[in-house]
């Protein structure tokens, strides 16, 4: 028998053995650091060491051959000083895009199982001459263990959602926080998101990206354009540099552990929006450092020419239904939730996630279903942008396995639609407000699948909606080609800015319109940053490459903004005081208790004859409170009536029960502050029988 002495090589000035397959990446082990990564198609692997911040090697090391197993290569490098250490890997093999291979070992490839990036700490800043490659992996350190995961998670029927950009959050200069833009910015405004009421916020990409891949200039005023939103993952599993404002002394890990401390200690959960559907390698005339050097055809799908499919819009479709990709996403998640204890995950163009090797939608995608079943993320939310690129539109039909939600783009596109008056809306208007059964009952999905919004990081913001009839794109340098042409939206009058009161005073009603809505509508309710503070993108409907004042969230909000913020918190505060309107299932339309009233009616300007016809323009209903109380919470009866035309309409109330009356909670025509209430301090009608609505108005009325 051979001593353990026996077993070691040596390989230059460094002393090697065999290593542990898994898992893959680095990890230190005693007396030495663990370098695993899986190709099934290269011929050699080299690692190559550098010094932090050097441009040359200080060692590189060839794999043994017998040091792989299968299709994975695992070596020890022993008394190895991992803590002032960057490194990276060279792959050989065959070089033949026709046949879907990328290899050349004159490229330094990035670690895609890296914890940590390295190389661009600073915002914007450019590559370092002596620092090639740009991104180099790294092995943390000191980043500590977050508190074992002990706070109770959220209910998914009492989500309300905050979908915002990290640094736009707190960039501009009226946020005073001690580090803008970054991850320490954020959580020094955790109690600012408390006072707000939502209790999930949503971060648009935060894993590692190239900000500087696309630079151009804006054509009306020379700005550098750049890739602002980050859709365009370069690592999963490393939390963006100069996200941190710790990142000079490599603590971004660190520092976005305290963030969602941070956020925990308030009540608030941490959603990733993740995209996996493609990388920051685009299409065949795309950059070489990560997958497509490793393992070109086994990370993307290829058709039989070796090019690329594009489902996804940005050049390159990760195989993720691939065994060993499906691997790579399940265990990335796995590690957010565990290491960053993040309590859930957003996935961009997520019916990729259910195609096939040829790119075919698959019944039973086996990705989604693991992560629905996955032991490690069983209390994650999981949330599906449950369309693609490449046409495949799934909202009401994403395989859910009772786990996914979906971002629901039918209403959005239907409350815009019916807000403005549209004919034909107010049928679909009532499912949508139900948490679209139409969409989800058969499949013996709840309410809680849908999530509700507006507006979102794709689109007008909530005030430019109802300002602006089209896109105003042409500072974005596409000669205004990008972005959506079908947007819903109405200018109430006047294309963009105005000092007419009346256009202005119709906007903001109309701002309050859309707040309200989604807050009485079953499901669960996302706004996007800055829409209840009036926050404008001046027409700009597709604002992903503009890093500058008009793009980040404005905390000093002009006239509309501080009105539209009063109004904000306060319909937030009434969902979360009303069981009735975020019910775990379905209400019936029938009343099961005994009650007297349905559990929710509908009606129009006579009490219990809702119009049906595709002229109305008029919507009302009633929920009965008693059928809400095995929730706990208040009991009212909630009467909400929308008239979205142009005249005032009044509307007739229904009977309440002898001990009730009428009192008005909100009512988005009058003027603040009467506008809504404080909790508890509802107005006595003077009419209990008939209620005058403006046109263009949501009124919310309490039977208390």
């Amino acid at each position: 028998m051979k001593s353990p002495r026996e077993s070691f090589q040596q390989i230059g000035d460094h002393r090697v053995s065999c290593g542990h397959l898994l898992p893959f990446g680095v990890s230190p082990v005693p007396g030495g650091v663990n370098f695993s990564i899986f190709s099934a198609n290269a011929t050699g692997c080299t690692l190559v060491l550098f010094r932090p911040g050097q441009d040359k090697p200080m060692e590189e090391i060839p794999f043994p051959k017998n040091y792989r197993l299968g299709h994975v290569w695992a070596m020890v490098v022993h008394n190895l000083d991992y803590e002032n250490l960057e490194y990276g890997f060279r792959m050989d093999g065959p070089a033949s895009a026709r046949d879907g291979h990328y290899f050349d070992a004159s490229k330094i490839l990035l670690d895609p199982h890296a914890r940590e990036i390295v190389g661009r700490a600073e915002w914007m800043a450019p590559p370092q001459a002596s620092h090639k490659p740009t991104f180099r992996s790294r092995v943390p350190v000191g980043v500590g263990q977050l508190e074992p995961n002990g706070s109770t998670r959220v209910a998914v029927s009492e989500l309300i959602i905050y979908e915002m950009h990290l640094r736009g959050f707190t960039r501009h200069k009226s946020s005073k926080v001690k580090n803008p833009g970054t991850f320490a910015g954020l959580a020094e405004k955790v109690k600012d998101l408390a006072n707000l009421g939502i209790n999930c916020v949503e971060l648009m990409p935060v894993f590692e990206f190239d900000e500087t891949e696309n630079l151009r200039t804006n054509p009306t005023d020379g700005e550098t354009l750049c890739n602002y939103w980050g859709y365009s993952t370069v690592g999963f599993f490393a939390p963006k540099a100069s996200y941190a404002a710790s990142a000079a002394e490599s603590r971004q890990v660190s520092e976005m552990k305290e963030m969602v401390r941070a956020l925990h200690g308030t009540g608030i959960e941490v959603m990733l929006d993740v995209v996996f559907n493609h990388t920051a390698e685009g299409g065949a005339d795309g950059p070489v450092f990560s997958f497509r050097g490793i393992d070109n055809k086994t990370w993307y799908i290829l058709d039989d020419k070796g090019a690329f499919a594009n489902y996804s819009g940005c050049g390159n479709t990760v195989n993720c239904n691939y065994p060993a990709v499906r691997e790579f996403v399940i265990n990335c998640l796995r590690y957010w939730a565990s290491e960053y204890h993040i309590d859930g995950f957003r996935f961009d163009l997520a019916s990729i996630l259910g195609r096939d090797s040829q790119g075919n939608p698959l019944a039973n995608p086996p990705l989604l279903e693991f992560l629905a079943y996955d032991p490690v993320l069983a209390d994650c939310k999981l949330v599906a942008e449950a369309w693609d690129a490449g046409g495949l539109y799934q909202v009401g039909n994403f395989p859910s396995y009772g786990r996914w939600m979906e971002w629901n783009g039918k209403y959005r596109d239907c409350a815009r639609r019916f807000l403005k008056g549209d004919l034909d809306q107010v049928g679909e208007m009532v499912q949508r407000i139900l948490g679209s059964p139409d969409l989800y009952a058969a499949a013996g999905r709840k309410p809680t699948a849908s999530v509700n919004f507006i507006t979102c990081h794709d689109g007008f913001t909530l005030r430019d909606l109802f300002s602006y009839n089209g896109k105003h794109n042409l500072e974005n340098g596409e000669s205004n080609q990008d972005g959506s042409n079908d947007n819903q939206s109405w200018n109430c009058g006047t294309e963009g800015e105005t000092d007419d009161p009346a256009i202005s005073g119709l906007r903001l009603r109309q701002c309050k319109n859309a707040m309200a809505l989604l807050m009485v509508s079953q499901g669960v309710p996302m706004i996007y940053m800055g829409d209840e503070s009036g926050r404008t993108q001046r027409g700009n409907n597709n604002a992903y490459c503009h890093d500058t004042d008009w793009n980040w969230l404005n905390w000093k909000p002009d006239a509309f903004g501080k009105e539209m913020l009063r109004f904000t918190k306060s319909i937030i505060a009434f969902r979360k005081a009303n069981p009735p309107l975020r019910q775990p299932d379905f209400l019936s339309e029938l009343d099961q208790i005994g009650s007297g009233y349905p559990d929710i009616s509908w009606h129009g300007a006579l009490p219990w004859h809702p119009d049906w016809s595709s002229s109305s323009r008029t919507l009302a209903f009633m929920l009965c409170g008693r059928h809400g109380q095995a929730l706990g919470g208040k009991h009212h009866f909630i009467y909400v009536v929308c008239n979205m035309f142009y005249q005032p309409i009044t509307f007739g109330l229904p009977v309440l029960p002898k001990t009730l009356q009428w009192h008005r909670f909100a009512d988005t025509s009058l003027p603040a502050p009467d506008d809504i209430c404080e909790l508890g301090s509802e107005v006595l009608l003077p009419s209990q029988k008939s209620y005058e609505a403006k046109e263009w108005s949501i009124a919310i009325i309490l039977g208390k």
